[in-house]
């Protein structure tokens, strides 16, 4: 849930000590038009903006919906002053949300080309103060969030493996937390894919494999053990790590490298 602290230091960001720019009278109101087609996201965060300056969100698209160019995605109305000081964080937000959406919603119909039941994931890789907002944006286009936070599931890493070693590392960690909390590991190589699984992970995580390599370590895990294809993968090579049987394709580049949709926003009727 958006606090009304972040949307006040958006706000106190974006209009300074004292802003003259906007110091206009009388009522308007305002829509949010879309320049390309995409995924809208972001426009919950957009319209608690407005609300916390007491602007009338009056229409708006839900999250997740596809729109073409031209489109009105969300329309305002309230003080002029207000529906001013709000347009450019409302842009901003919805605009970075709805692309991270776009790109997703893209990833999630590569891999639907070749297999319904393959999840596509985002991670870790978010922008600091923003994480909230990108996950919410990697649901509304179809994908999964991953961990939201060090605390939804222990990832036993190459550092980890490095120091304590790969069944040693399993088990330090299986001895401090709840039965509910899953542990995946992470294997650079197919051969350490069952051993991962005999340790104790529920899932394996394959990291930087080409396609063929997954294919191999998904072929030597137990039925029971979750796969995950990560490292370097893109949109365009989606559809090759679909085939490898993993069971979830995670990809930072959702959130750190989704270009922001254009979104234009206009006043009066």
């Amino acid at each position: 849930m958006l606090h009304d602290s972040q949307v006040e230091a958006w706000l106190r960001e974006d209009l300074g000590h004292h802003d003259v720019t906007n110091e206009v009278p009388g009522e308007t109101t305002g829509r949010l038009v879309a320049k390309e087609g995409g995924v809208a996201a972001g426009l919950d965060a957009a319209e608690r903006v407005f609300d916390y300056l007491d602007v009338d969100v009056t229409e708006r698209v839900a999250e997740g919906t596809q729109f073409d160019a031209g489109e009105v995605v969300l329309r305002v109305a309230g003080p002029a002053k207000a529906v001013l000081r709000g347009e450019r964080v409302a842009v901003n937000v919805a605009g970075h949300a709805s692309g991270v959406a776009t790109r997703t919603r893209r990833a999630v119909d590569a891999a639907r080309e070749v297999d319904d039941d393959v999840r596509i994931a985002a991670t870790r890789k978010t922008t600091p103060g923003l994480r909230e907002l990108e996950k919410r944006a990697v649901v509304a286009g179809g994908g999964d969030t991953h961990r939201l936070d060090l605390s939804h599931m222990v990832m036993v890493k190459d550092n980890h493996i490095e120091e304590l070693g790969l069944e040693n590392a399993v088990q330090h960690f299986r001895e401090r937390v709840s039965f509910a909390t899953k542990i995946e590991v992470e294997v650079e190589s197919p051969e350490d894919a069952p051993r991962a699984a005999e340790a104790g992970a529920d899932v394996v995580l394959l990291d930087n494999m080409r396609p063929e390599r997954t294919t191999e370590a998904v072929d030597l895990l137990p039925e029971r053990t979750l796969a995950e294809a990560s490292g370097g993968i893109t949109v365009d090579t989606v559809p090759d790590y679909a085939t490898t049987g993993v069971d979830v394709i995670s990809m930072g580049s959702l959130t750190h490298s989704a270009a922001s949709l254009d979104y234009s926003f206009r006043t009066g009727e």
